[in-house]
């Protein structure tokens, strides 16, 4: 069974999927986290980010691996270095977009996508995942949040894992990241026509993954 689960930075897509995931039994796959392990090793090389033909060439060449932790959260080993950590840093969150958005580099993204979500039953959480990934997933939902609520939950996201940031800074960081994803050639951030729409400014987690489950099991 694939769940496809979209939307924009902020909307609380990765926790609602981790949870969801860890309620059914199934793998959890952070696409998003895949592109970030490939921003933070082209930040490494000091990789020129208008060079395209660079940043498919990292893609190609680079191994990516997801797991799930015994406590639900994830595991990303990039070239058999554990980069969990490494990739939620604001340089990283900076770039990814720009990554993120180079048509060979989510090329070879999404066959490794597929892979990953065909091995078992599975939740993905991205912003194609219901309209490019898996357009047949069994079920598919799109979550968002008002700007100004999404822009709060990053700021605390990030506070919470001791990074040293600005309301500001992120407040700008998600306006450019949601630019970028939703105006990108490729693969835009969009809802897919069937997937279920679910507003999540004035609900709690555990409101929305209670919702998720519902649609999940009544269908």
């Amino acid at each position: 069974m694939i769940i496809a689960i979209d939307g924009p930075a902020g909307s609380g897509k990765s926790t609602i999927s981790r949870l969801i995931a860890q309620k059914l039994g199934f793998i959890y796959i952070d696409t998003g986290a895949m592109y970030r392990a490939l921003t933070l090793k082209a930040l490494r090389k000091r990789t020129d980010f208008s060079r395209e033909s660079d940043l498919v060439k990292i893609a190609r060449e680079s191994s990516i691996r997801l797991s799930n932790n015994p406590d639900g959260s994830l595991k990303i080993v990039l070239d058999a270095e554990d980069v969990s950590v490494e990739v939620r840093k604001p340089m990283v969150t900076r770039f990814v977009s720009d990554l993120a958005k180079v048509r060979g580099v989510r090329e070879v993204m999404l066959g490794l996508q597929r892979s990953l979500g065909l091995s078992n039953n599975s939740v993905l959480d991205g912003r194609d995942i219901g309209t490019v990934v898996f357009p047949d997933a069994d079920k598919k939902f799109y979550l968002d949040a008002d700007f100004n609520v999404r822009v709060g939950r990053r700021f605390k996201e990030m506070q919470d894992a001791g990074q040293k940031v600005s309301l500001a800074d992120v407040e700008a960081d998600l306006r450019n990241r949601d630019r970028i994803d939703s105006t990108r050639k490729v693969a835009p951030l969009k809802r897919a026509d069937d997937a279920i729409y679910l507003d999540t400014t004035k609900l709690n987690i555990q409101q929305v993954v209670d919702k998720v489950f519902e649609f999940i099991k009544n269908g």
